[in-house]
């Protein structure tokens, strides 16, 4: 008989160990799938759906005399590609165990730094509308905040793992995390970019809460975040001025002026009812509401399919950030800390920006400049969700791989 792989014949005095390779579960295998193939799914119909919203919100782009030359297929294509190179590295990502992301994330994260540095490097980063947030790299421009988003995930997981005898020592567990996120708020609003920083520091405190970080330590570090947003607010007028304007959108200094955008959202969500007026009916994507395709898509599909096309979006992330957490879960069960805080860590990322965008999109939350994951044209936003989402999918596979009695 030929042994698998080596291709040699065993000795018939002694028996020859079986090698051991990662995902491999022996002839006795149940018929279990090797992936969520739902979460799979969900995740791919988003993306479909949210290619079809964003021609939607973009068709009547070449009517503006400052997107002439676009055709309206513009956003639809640069979209397509965003997505097509996600799921390509997502597919390349899936192929390397977490142990290898946990060894990794200290460097990940170092290297997602010195990105965000590099950003605001005369020559390197691209401004736009005031704001310095990109690298450009011919075919596309990057941002570096949006990989901050899944490399924190990585290196406070990893943190928890390896300060598990320390994490109970404010100088050793509070310390270093609090200068982390201290240097990445510097960067962010040097940019600015607070809707990324707040993403950041909720999705690192999230995931030192479930590590399990002493009260008192989380307390301190949240009185210091919420500390440094209100010192953001008070000693910048722009922003406190968008505060207000939340508030407030209807009046006429604030319609007209910072709750512009919010004031046409909102008119766009009434004007949908329950069931909206038709895909591809949608009036103010005509040039009143600003660049629907981005952070107010969420209020195109209001106006276009109503109450219920809100409520199914809804109701998908809440789904996708109950199985990040249910997948965190059986990781947990099995021993794999660091798998099991990077799923949840993902689950609260994809989750949590969506209920920012969708709060925004409601006129409950200021508006902060974060996109509907899958769904909104973003390219570096599409690309690293889908990414976390990889990761997500990859943690899901080695859990069904030790449930088999597997190795991993």
């Amino acid at each position: 008989m030929t042994l698998p792989w080596f291709g040699r014949k065993p000795r018939k005095d002694k028996q020859t160990p079986m090698p051991v390779r990662i995902g491999y579960v022996g002839p006795a295998a149940s018929r279990m799938l090797d992936f969520d193939q739902n979460l799979l799914w969900v995740i791919v119909l988003l993306l479909a759906f949210g290619l079809v919203m964003v021609y939607s919100a973009t068709v009547a782009i070449p009517e503006d005399p400052h997107y002439a030359r676009w055709s309206q297929f513009h956003f639809f294509w640069r979209d397509l590609a965003a997505v097509t190179l996600g799921l390509v590295g997502g597919w390349v990502v899936f192929q390397f165990p977490m142990k290898v992301w946990e060894r990794w994330a200290p460097y990940l994260f170092v290297i997602s730094l010195v990105m965000l540095v590099a950003v605001l490097v005369p020559f390197l980063g691209k401004g736009v509308n005031g704001s310095r947030r990109w690298i450009p790299l011919g075919v596309f421009n990057f941002q570096p905040s949006e990989l901050v988003k899944l490399t924190i995930i990585l290196y406070a997981a990893d943190f928890i793992v390896r300060k598990q005898d320390v994490k109970q020592r404010f100088g050793k567990a509070f310390l270093p995390m609090a200068a982390a996120l201290g240097f990445i708020g510097v960067l962010l609003l040097a940019e600015p970019d607070m809707g990324a920083f707040l993403v950041i520091a909720s999705v690192a405190m999230v995931i030192l809460f479930l590590g399990g970080v002493n009260g008192k330590m989380f307390t301190a570090l949240t009185v210091v975040m919420i500390g440094a947003f209100v010192l953001m607010i008070v000693l910048s007028p722009w922003r406190r001025d968008r505060i207000f304007a939340y508030l407030n959108p209807w009046a006429e200094a604030n319609a007209q002026g910072s709750a512009y955008q919010l004031a046409h959202a909102l008119i766009a969500m009434g004007r949908g009812h329950w069931l909206g007026v038709g895909l591809g009916g949608s009036v103010e994507k005509l040039h009143y509401l600003p660049e629907p395709q981005t952070d107010f898509l969420l209020a195109i599909i209001g106006e276009e399919l109503g109450f219920a096309g809100v409520l199914a979006v809804t109701l998908v992330f809440a789904w996708i950030t109950k199985r990040a957490f249910d997948i965190g879960r059986q990781a947990l069960a099995s021993d794999r800390m660091f798998s099991a805080l990077v799923a949840q860590g993902v689950g609260v990322l994809i989750g949590g920006q969506a209920f920012i965008n969708i709060g925004v999109n409601l006129g409950l939350l200021p508006t902060k400049g974060l996109t509907l994951p899958l769904l909104s044209y973003g390219g570096s936003a599409t690309l690293v969700s889908l990414l976390a989402l990889a990761i997500l999918l990859r943690v899901d596979f080695e859990n069904r791989v030790l449930m088999r009695g597997g190795h991993v």
